[in-house]
């Protein structure tokens, strides 16, 4: 569970004796006082006291002391603030939380400590920054409310998806769906019951693949009638009814929860979130907790990431394809509507298109995110460049797909890939081709798209050539061969004239500095362009910002059609992935059929498959599989090939059908099942060695073989 950082001197109210920067400090931390706060100060991050000792003791950075505040030495760590995110993603990993505490005052006209605020707080379910997040995971934010009898109220979103979820579930089914949604922060009402809140503990120790972060959050937070109104306000809708969620009272409360602590931790209102899911127990196929680790969807067993199913499909070219094909994997449905759809689409593709799709779809930059960010104004002016870019590509790739017909999966992609009029071309005329990484650093904003910022930029290009001109006009105005117009940080610009030559200077030349051997003087013409020269820069950034808000601006009107967008070159993506895959793997259509039956003629298991293949690559082309009952030993290596059990395959089989994958097969006919559970708790072991003598004392090595649907044996030990 979130807890308070270490103690600080901090008085409960009377900071009188405390400098007016701690003062200031303790103010802002004691509006997250379960949070690190990152305090700016010059190029720095600083963290005082408790927050100090805690991120020495978990960064591994340096504790220091700096004078006295109430009576006590100030006991401070710092980060630099161009490498930031690293240490941000370590705490993230770690499951802390981050305040970040900017200065937004003036400090030339500022009297005392400069002001500042927290703009935005860094937690595991709310990641939005590119650094920070895995291209091909969502960061999970989940609220949980226990209803008056045995129910709970479920809602859970990713920030940068901009989608909220809705369920309801009984409560000993609240352990599943934490496993299903695998979300890295979890909130709870601090009004909750002994016994709940030690079930939501209990799941927050366990591991599922990310660290799960318990976060208690006020009672007043979770109210049913709040979370309603919130939604409509999102949805910006009169009703739930449409979404059939008018009666989820137990996951409005929810929602009220994480729509409140979201719009807190990124310190505006979540303008993006304009869709709205419902799921239901009875809509998708059930795989409980036990099943899903044994079926090493996305994880094996060791906690790697590779080789799984999802490993060996995910072949998408943008980060935004590779999240959709996840989520597919991972909540197979049992309409087959939706399977069915993407069969189709498969089908489709693997007859042409894919391939030149596929071109078109890498190096495309991720529109879903970066629409997000745009909604949240955190965008960097790179990745406003690379989403002009890819609308650019959204255009080709509505072509290239070419008509479809009408009602069909492709066929709505192909709607929306078209991008919104007028968005390309603005981001295409206010932006450089290659802007700076962040707007204070300038030379983002392009030449031509403002008159103001071209005449500042003009003076600090042109100076040389004002300089240039300028002493050449006033040789030959004085006579002085020698006459140098010169500038230098400490004193600005003048005119240099040799002491045998000072006598010569007009009247108009005011002395600025007496040297050995010249005198510098300056005149009204050079002293009004240096006062024009000098506050240019500092007026061109500030130029700079404040066109780049007024960019962000304009960019809120495209944020529904650029979601939509996004959504499309997903869907399409993780298609073109699966039509890759099946040509590539050899992998056959399956069927849906009325009668109960499951018919595989000719299945392998996909993952040993393609691990075995690498092996014969690795090791050359004679290598050759051992069938049943050939056990003949040849020298090499051994590997270990985890696969599920005989009834995880079938789930596995089952699930990824729902998907709406192709199979591994000859032939694959099934008839859907209510569920699926694994019938056997723990892992099969995979053996694949050349006949290593040390793997033959290996306990878990041993020759045992279970009966195929054809009646042979396949063995679980596999010689090379």
């Amino acid at each position: 569970m979130s807890k308070d950082t270490a103690a600080s001197p901090q008085a409960a109210g009377d900071l009188s004796g405390h400098t007016p920067m701690m003062q200031q400090y303790f103010g802002l931390k004691a509006g997250y006082p379960n949070t690190l706060l990152f305090y700016r100060m010059g190029d720095f991050y600083e963290l005082f006291f408790g927050d100090a000792e805690k991120a020495a003791r978990l960064l591994d950075i340096t504790l220091t002391q700096r004078g006295q505040s109430g009576g006590q030495p100030v006991v401070m760590a710092g980060v630099p603030f161009h490498s930031v995110d690293t240490y941000l993603a370590r705490l993230i990993k770690l499951g802390e939380s981050v305040a970040i505490c900017e200065q937004v005052g003036d400090v030339a006209t500022a009297k005392g400590p400069v002001e500042r605020k927290v703009v935005r707080v860094v937690t595991p379910g709310t990641l939005t920054d590119s650094e920070l997040l895995s291209d091909k995971s969502e960061a999970l934010l989940m609220a949980v409310h226990p209803g008056a009898r045995t129910g709970c109220g479920l809602a859970w979103m990713s920030v940068t998806q901009g989608i909220v979820f809705l369920a309801q579930c009984a409560s000993d089914e609240l352990a599943d769906w934490v496993a299903r949604v695998n979300p890295g922060e979890l909130l709870y009402s601090a009004d909750a019951s002994a016994t709940f809140e030690k079930a939501v503990l209990a799941l927050a120790s366990q591991t599922n693949g990310q660290r799960l972060v318990a976060v208690l959050r006020p009672a007043w937070a979770f109210d049913a009638g709040l979370g309603q109104r919130k939604l409509l306000e999102q949805l910006q809708a009169a009703s739930l009814s449409a979404w059939d969620a008018q009666d989820l009272t137990d996951a409005h409360a929810a929602a009220s929860a994480l729509l409140n602590y979201a719009e807190h931790t990124q310190g505006r209102a979540l303008t993006h979130v304009k869709s709205l899911q419902v799921a239901r127990s009875g809509e998708l196929i059930d795989l409980p907790l036990n099943t899903r680790r044994n079926l090493e969807l996305t994880q094996t067993l060791r906690g790697e990431t590779s080789p799984t199913l999802f490993s060996l499909l995910d072949v998408c070219c943008t980060g935004m394809g590779s999240r959709a094909l996840r989520s597919w994997l991972l909540e197979p449905r049992r309409d087959r509507a939706q399977a069915r759809a993407r069969l189709a689409a498969i089908t489709t593709l693997r007859g042409g298109p894919w391939q030149g799709l596929r071109t078109s779809l890498k190096g495309a930059s991720d529109v879903e995110r970066i629409t997000a960010r745009t909604a949240l104004r955190q965008v960097k002016p790179r990745e406003l460049v690379g989403l002009g870019q890819t609308l650019e590509r959204a255009q080709q790739l509505a072509h290239q797909l070419g008509p479809q017909e009408p009602g069909g999966l492709l066929h709505g992609i192909g709607t929306h890939l078209t991008p919104p009029a007028g968005c390309a071309e603005l981001l295409r005329a206010a932006l450089l081709a290659e802007p700076a990484a962040l707007v204070r650093d300038g030379g983002v904003i392009a030449d031509g798209f403002d008159a103001d910022l071209d005449e500042l930029r003009a003076i600090q290009n042109n100076c040389d050539g004002f300089l240039i001109e300028l002493e050449q006009r006033e040789r030959a105005r004085t006579g002085i061969a020698n006459l140098r117009v010169q500038f230098n940080k400490v004193h600005g610009f003048y005119i240099e004239v040799t002491q045998g030559q000072a006598a010569k200077v007009p009247d108009d030349y005011r002395r600025r500095q007496t040297l050995k051997n010249a005198e510098r003087f300056i005149t009204p013409e050079l002293k009004a362009f240096e006062d024009k020269a000098l506050s240019a820069q500092d007026r061109a950034l500030a130029r700079e910002k404040w066109l780049y808000e007024q960019l962000l601006d304009q960019l809120q009107a495209f944020i529904a059609p650029l979601t939509q967008l996004a959504r499309a070159m997903a869907a399409l993506d993780a298609l073109c992935a699966l039509a890759e895959r099946s040509l590539t793997l050899n992998w056959s259509a399956p069927q849906f059929v009325p009668e109960p039956c499951i018919d595989i003629r000719g299945g392998r298991h996909p993952v040993v498959e393609a691990r075995l293949n690498d092996h014969r690559q690795r090791h050359g082309a004679g290598s050759q599989t051992a069938h049943a009952g050939d056990h003949r030993p040849q020298h090499g290596r051994q590997e270990h090939l985890h696969a599920p059990g005989g009834g995880d395959r079938a789930a596995g089989q089952h699930g990824q059908f729902r998907a709406g994958s192709i199979r591994p097969a000859r032939a694959y006919r099934r008839h859907p099942h209510p569920h699926r559970r694994s019938r056997r708790p723990g892992q099969r072991a995979v053996h694949v060695h050349g006949g290593d003598d040390r793997s033959r004392s290996d306990p878990a090595c041993r020759h045992a073989r279970e009966p195929c649907a054809d009646g042979r044996d396949w063995p679980r030990h596999l010689h090379l």
